[in-house]
């Protein structure tokens, strides 16, 4: 019945429709297998994308060639640029989106992709011969052979839902969990362990009294993810903030003895940055009300998301407690809150590849390797896919430093760090980040996408015509004088000192209260040059300009450590010979099998002097 394929990808949330896409994108024939075909893409949590660090993710996946950000853009509500009052490192995009629309506009792409095949399906066992995957076995019983498989099973490896004192198994509210997987890579000698994560009830939008909330409106001018030619977003749908009050949290800590947190029943950690409101009020009990995000689901449709309000509480007390919240006397629920707990698979069990160690050609992605969140299971999906297609051509695979990407910081902390707890991506992971902005994702990736053959020609085009521009910009700010008469107007506006002489416009350019923006209202000359380039081209060079010693450090900085990861360990590198490396080192080193020196040095438990003791005895 089925032909046998390049690659099979298990699972079709945001890592498994990422990988799918890639691969087959790039000439593999590719199955994805999903248990429910309408459930693709599916936003199970918050239906937004982006947001601090996320949203970098976001444009480096779309600088890349992958489709997350294309699609956000087509089904975005509102647009925000997060954290714009602090420096250029720290900017964020982040979209609110229509759940339906997304996972319609995901699906849509994915069937024009003519190397995708489709599979209604669970997948039950992996098809193993001589430590190598060669297929699965599904729950009707299918036997579909393949050179790979992706596994991205989300939350649903023997998941269980918890609401109060009811618990069920699923992998989502409605959605039946997947069974088999686990055992069996387990009895194959691969870790395992149990995470949780939650989330908070929708409700009825057309109860709500939003004159006692504030209103959150998107961007006056607002942006977009992907560096293609997706349309700007005209109108936008309001964001609401409201808090909750002591009267709340009263009603809350009635429902801790029917808590599934606080009663055990819960084995696994949650995310310590997404934490459930009966946790918030716990941990923060000095604080007397906490943020509530009021987020619309869509264009069409009055279901309202409670941001800040997960919760896996009785569903009576979720209720109660919500009733008390402003604007939110008269709410009724459309369904409750719940926490779900799942199996994972620690990370350091993995290759830079997402390949891995003990069997070939089988990857994970996604929330089996400890992460939350869509934008980190996304991005690792899409260098599963990339890697997997690569591996089966024969060709070298695609790893990313972290001075390249946070894709490449968060995949480079997975496997070297490993992760207890739900991973999520932030910008203080990133030592690098002044060269990881949300600006410059196309200008350090699509190079990276075109040559594995992802990101299209007019990708690089488009890249290559937007680094000129910039470069065009610095060089005529570089060489342009103004008089003091012309700009002194402007400076004064900003309460920056006036100039007594001609400038050079870099000079003025680079002080803190200047911008390019102000600069080009107030002289024409500049305006003039300005007038044919788009906005993020002038910010990009206005960013390049301002922080150039920052960024020339950082470079210096990222070069010298590269330095170790150029010194390769080969595979069969025997750790006994290395004489005084700790026990820990040796025993973490043998178990992780770096692949450099650089990778060595960045695995938990191997210290500075156990690095010194490998750099001599590779040099010898």
């Amino acid at each position: 019945m089925f032909k046998e394929y390049d690659i099979i990808v298990v699972g079709a949330g945001h890592a498994g429709c990422e990988a799918a896409n890639a691969a087959a994108k790039m000439g593999s024939a590719v199955l994805l297998i999903t248990m429910d075909m309408a459930k693709i893409a599916q936003m199970s949590c918050n239906p937004a994308m982006g947001g601090v660090a996320k949203g970098q993710i976001v444009r480096e996946i779309d600088a890349l060639g992958g489709l997350s950000g294309i699609v956000s853009d087509l089904s975005t509500i509102q647009f925000r640029m997060l954290n714009k009052s602090k420096g250029p490192a720290m900017w964020s995009p982040r979209s609110q989106n229509d759940r339906v629309l997304f996972a319609l506009t995901w699906r849509k792409m994915l069937e024009k992709n003519v190397n995708v095949d489709f599979w209604q399906d669970s997948v039950q066992e992996i098809l193993i011969n001589d430590k190598a995957v060669v297929g699965v076995i599904t729950s009707m019983g299918q036997t579909i052979y393949s050179k790979s498989v992706v596994l991205t099973n989300g939350t649903f490896l023997n998941g269980i839902i918890h609401v109060g004192e009811k618990q069920f198994g699923g992998g989502r509210m409605g959605e039946k969990a997947s069974v088999g997987i686990t055992e069996q890579l387990k009895s194959l000698g691969f870790e395992s362990g149990r995470m949780k994560t939650g989330t908070p009830p929708r409700v009825d939008g057309r109860t709500l009294d939003y004159s006692k909330m504030e209103e959150q409106p998107g961007d006056e001018n607002p942006g977009k993810f992907s560096y293609s030619k997706t349309p700007l977003i005209k109108d936008q749908r309001c964001c609401w903030i409201t808090y909750t009050n002591e009267k709340v949290h009263k009603y809350l800590k009635e429902g801790f003895d029917q808590s599934p947190m606080y009663s055990g029943r819960i084995k696994g950690l949650g995310p310590r940055y997404c934490p459930s409101i009966e946790d918030k009020i716990n941990r923060f009990a000095e604080r007397e009300r906490h943020q509530i995000f009021v987020e619309p689901e869509g264009w069409d449709t009055v279901e309202i998301y409670v941001n800040g309000f997960s919760t896996s509480l009785p569903e009576h007390i979720q209720l109660k407690a919500l009733k008390a919240i402003s604007g939110f006397e008269n709410v009724k629920m459309f369904r409750p809150g719940y926490a779900i707990e799942y199996d994972f698979f620690p990370p350091t069990q993995l290759k830079p590849t997402l390949e891995t160690h003990n069997i070939t050609n089988l990857y994970f992605a996604g929330q089996i390797n400890g992460t939350t969140g869509y934008e980190e299971a996304a991005c690792q999906g899409l260098m599963a896919g990339i890697n997997a297609h690569l591996k089966n051509k024969e060709k070298e695979p695609l790893v990313l430093n972290r001075s390249e990407a946070y894709v490449g910081v968060l995949i480079d902390d997975l496997v070297n760090k490993g992760t207890d707890e739900p991973y999520r991506m932030f910008t203080s992971r990133a030592e690098f980040r002044i060269l990881l902005r949300q600006d410059n994702a196309d200008l350090r990736l699509t190079d990276i996408g075109y040559r594995v053959g992802l990101a299209r020609e007019d990708r690089l085009i488009r890249k290559q015509e937007k680094e000129a521009n910039i470069y065009k910009i610095i060089d005529f700010i570089k060489k342009t004088s103004v008089s003091a008469d012309s700009i002194n107007p402007y400076l004064e506006s900003v309460d920056s000192a006036n100039i007594n002489q001609q400038m050079k416009l870099i000079s003025i350019a680079t002080r803190p209260q200047v911008s390019l923006l102000g600069l080009e209202k107030m002289n024409s000359m500049l305006a003039t040059f300005l007038s044919p380039f788009d906005e993020e081209t002038k910010i990009a060079a206005e960013i390049l300009i301002k922080y150039e010693s920052y960024i020339e450090k950082e470079k210096d900085l990222a070069y010298k450590l590269l330095k170790f990861d150029a010194l390769d360990i080969y595979d069969d590198f025997d750790y006994s010979l290395v004489q005084n490396l700790s026990s820990e080192a040796r025993e973490k080193l043998i178990k992780q099998k770096p692949k450099t020196l650089g990778q060595a040095s960045r695995i938990s438990g191997v210290n500075p002097s156990d690095v010194s003791l490998l750099m001599v005895h590779l040099g010898k």
